[in-house]
């Protein structure tokens, strides 16, 4: 697939001490690059290993948007239906015309419990509610509450995560079940990702890294930073092999039906800041037919690009704050090469 020469700057960014997390290229049935480095738990020096589950971040988005696709699939949502229907009266601020597309495309122009825009740093505090009491996407409600409308809904596109954590009070009040138990039922289990799953932040098992907010070794966590439990904008933790399988099971159809995967990544908007386009909820290569997740908070970077076309995934995790970034940065070279771009 590639030459070391091709790899010499991935090789480098993996190679770095302070690099901590895991780095692959799979292609079909093959593993053709693994690096995994630094330590899961660096206070008792457990070492990262390929099959180390990290958070994921933002990452997780894209299975909140597939459990409503595969609602919608059932007959049990529908893209053009008002988020109003299934609100009622809570959260009145949000204007009655906002539809469930509107925010699985960051479209619906509310206001948003972590806003992108006002700069700050990625490990301020943030939680507006004490973080062990978000634990259910009803939970989040007197967070989201509040927040005026930024923009009409439709006029523009603009990243939010209360969007997505909406969307998840939508999913538990349309199913009678929790929000985790929906994504696991029509998501991560169609799709075979048995090393996925939402964790209790305070309550990891041994295979799971604690995500650090010091870059150079030290001990600090991010776990009073983020929920307790992840919810509809984040906090799934995985396995870079996972998300090869999930990446496949996606593009053949296991998840939802191809008429609905056309229309997941069918271009919608340009970011030219982030320099990628968007479909309905994951973005998109620039200029290629490369499907790509990121992720990134505190304790947590990461990319995954998808080739559906060479059935290739690339992916690093990082278990700090910006450490993936290096090596998606080279990695990010790699796949262009392929590509010829």
């Amino acid at each position: 697939m590639t030459t070391i020469d091709d790899l010499t700057d991935l090789d480098a960014a993996t190679g770095n001490p302070f690099f901590s997390g895991v780095a692959s290229i799979d292609v079909g049935d093959s593993r053709v690059y693994e690096r995994a480095g630094g330590f899961a738990n660096r206070a008792h020096r457990v070492p990262i290993t390929p099959v180390t589950r990290l958070a994921i971040a933002s990452g997780s988005k894209i299975f909140t948007a597939l459990a409503v696709l595969r609602l919608v699939e059932e007959g049990t949502l529908t893209l053009d239906q008002p988020v109003r229907t299934v609100l009622g009266s809570d959260l009145p601020l949000i204007d009655d015309g906002v539809t469930i597309e509107h925010l699985l495309s960051h479209t619906s122009g509310i206001g948003d419990y972590i806003d992108e825009s006002a700069g700050g740093e990625i490990d301020d505090y943030i939680m507006t509610l004490p973080v062990h009491t978000l634990t259910t996407a009803e939970a989040f409600l007197p967070m989201l509450d509040g927040r005026e409308q930024v923009s009409a809904p439709g006029e523009e596109f603009a990243y939010n995560n209360s969007g997505y954590v909406v969307l998840a009070v939508v999913i538990e009040r349309a199913t009678g079940e929790t929000f985790h138990d929906v994504v696991r039922r029509l998501v991560l289990d169609p799709a075979g990702l048995s090393l996925t799953d939402y964790d209790r932040s305070d309550y990891l098992t041994g295979d799971v890294a604690l995500g650090y907010l010091d870059e150079d070794g030290g001990h600090r966590t991010n776990v009073l930073h983020l929920p307790v439990l992840g919810n509809g904008d984040g906090g799934a933790y995985t396995t870079t092999g996972d998300l090869h399988r999930f990446w496949r099971a996606l593009v053949r159809g296991d998840i939802v039906s191809p008429e609905t995967y056309r229309v997941l990544v069918a271009p919608r908007h340009h970011d030219e800041d982030e320099g990628k386009r968007f479909g309905l909820a994951v973005w998109l290569h620039e200029v290629a037919d490369v499907l790509v997740l990121e992720g990134y908070d505190a304790g947590v970077s990461f990319v995954s690009s998808h080739d559906p076309a060479a059935d290739a995934t690339y992916t690093v995790i990082a278990n700090s704050s910006e450490g993936a970034w290096p090596a998606a940065s080279a990695m990010r070279g790699v796949l262009e090469a392929r590509l010829g771009i």
